[in-house]
């Protein structure tokens, strides 16, 4: 909990789950980005982003998550991004199949300046969701919290509820997370997969301390 305190903005705490917190190693395609309801990003909309993410909760008590990183392989997009105080970082983003099956996910990341490669795959089981407690609290994160200058905002975010699976790790080879500062030991102890909802961001909201 002290660890993951030193992270958080002001206004802000680690979240917990029976008594412990979480640290997220995340990948997904983005897809169909628009500025508002019409202006389409055919190019710089589309693209490949792995983040390293913290759980957090709000004086408010608003849950989301705060990025310790994010990386993805379209600059423009990150350097928006930026001035928004998110910690984005331009990378070799990709996805990757697992060889010899049309089911397996993975990602891989090469950063232009090191520090930070990784590449990880699962299995997804499509026959059994993810319903518990924890994967629900794990996934179930309706904002951000983030700094830009000297204010702390909460950025909400809706989305209907992931279709979400179990998955099993088959390639896990990571280095983001302890490129951020965090040490963590052993497989990831929950794996998880959904096929993705749309997704819509609202207004910022100031966070007071």
């Amino acid at each position: 909990m002290a660890t993951a305190q030193r992270y958080m903005p002001l206004g802000v705490e680690p979240d917990v789950y029976a008594g412990m917190t979480w640290v997220g190693l995340i990948g997904f395609r983005v897809t169909g980005t628009c500025l508002g309801p019409h202006l389409r990003l055919p190019y710089a909309g589309t693209f490949t982003e792995v983040n390293v993410r913290l759980y957090s909760r709000d004086v408010a008590g608003r849950r989301g998550v705060v990025f310790l990183s994010l990386d993805a392989d379209r600059l423009a997009f990150v350097l928006a991004a930026r001035t928004a105080g998110l910690p984005y970082v331009w990378s070799r983003c990709r996805p990757t199949a697992m060889p010899g099956t049309s089911r397996g996910y993975g990602y891989e990341v090469e950063r232009f300046r090191g520090q930070g490669n990784s590449s990880f795959s699962a299995y997804p089981d499509m026959d059994h969701r993810a319903l518990d407690g924890l994967s629900l609290w794990l996934t179930a994160r309706f904002g951000l919290h983030t700094r830009v200058g000297q204010r702390v905002f909460y950025l909400p975010i809706a989305h209907r509820p992931w279709p979400l699976y179990h998955a099993a790790a088959t390639a896990f080879d990571d280095a983001l997370v302890c490129a951020v500062g965090l040490t963590v030991h052993g497989p990831p102890d929950s794996v998880l997969y959904s096929p993705g909802v749309r997704t819509r961001f609202g207004q910022p909201l100031q966070v007071r301390g």
